[in-house]
């Protein structure tokens, strides 16, 4: 399967850890390359973000209802064999998923990322709450799913996703990057395909963080995603779903670089 990457490199030599950003539900390695890709280079990381099978300029659009979450699984297992050192694996919304499934058959990389991460007990507990918070929302995002971007709006995109102030014209730019999504996957989440990773079985460098405002992976579910890998979770206000594209994005991205030089600077006193 061909798949398609971005990636952005520092001007100077990198440092030993690439970072490999797995983009969520609707949507392609494009949103990475918004602010995320460039930023991460700036600070001297290659950074690199694919496009999952049937997304973006990957192939397997003609078959994208068919995919299942293990053929993303397969995606990531080999754009991760593309790196030159074990990569830092950071996943938003079902590419967090994506990132905690490869995980349970997959050893030898540098850490793990989640950002309003599908929590580990899948996406039914997320569908429930939106269903009781936001009926109408739900009901829009439930038919979205089944029809595709040409059921879609501007408002529904804005309230799902983004914070009240984002820019009209930042919507509208977003909303050119939307796509259908697998519904297999989305069943395969819900309650097909399960997690099988157990609580406190990964030791590796782990960051879970997710948005106040986030109507679709809530503040309370990322805490319950940091109590099954016994971190603390990092939860940033007034932030919505969409981290990476959020006017303050900015702040997602200064709290995973400050954990990225805390986990290097742990390695280095490990290896004195």
């Amino acid at each position: 399967m061909k798949l398609d990457m971005i990636s952005r490199y520092p001007e100077s030599a990198p440092k030993s850890t690439p970072l490999l950003f797995v983009h969520g539900s609707f949507s392609d390695a494009r949103v990475w390359d918004q602010n995320f890709l460039p930023y991460f280079a700036h600070h001297g990381y290659e950074a690199h973000a694919v496009s999952l099978r049937g997304h973006g300029l990957s192939e397997g659009h003609e078959r994208l209802h068919s995919w299942r979450l293990a053929d993303y699984v397969a995606d990531l297992e080999q754009a991760v064999a593309t790196m030159t050192q074990p990569p830092m694996l950071i996943g938003h919304s079902m590419g967090g998923m994506v990132i905690q499934k490869y995980l349970e058959n997959h050893t030898g990389i540098a850490g793990m990322a989640l950002m309003a991460s599908v929590p580990p007990q899948g996406l039914l507990p997320s569908n429930l709450h939106m269903a009781m918070r936001h009926p109408i929302l739900f009901q829009q995002m439930v038919m979205f799913s089944l029809l595709g971007p040409r059921y879609g709006s501007l408002d529904m995109m804005q309230r799902l996703l983004f914070s009240r102030e984002t820019p009209h014209a930042k919507l509208e730019e977003y909303f050119d990057l939307v796509q259908a999504e697998s519904q297999m996957v989305a069943l395969d989440m819900i309650w097909s395909d399960p997690l099988r990773l157990k609580s406190g079985q990964l030791w590796l460098p782990l960051l879970v963080m997710g948005a106040q405002n986030d109507v679709f992976v809530s503040p309370a579910m990322v805490r319950e995603t940091a109590r099954f890998y016994r971190t603390e979770a990092q939860i940033i206000p007034n932030m919505a779903h969409a981290m990476m594209l959020e006017a303050h994005w900015r702040e997602a991205a200064d709290i995973l670089l400050d954990w990225l030089r805390h986990v290097a600077s742990i390695q280095s006193v490990a290896a004195a």
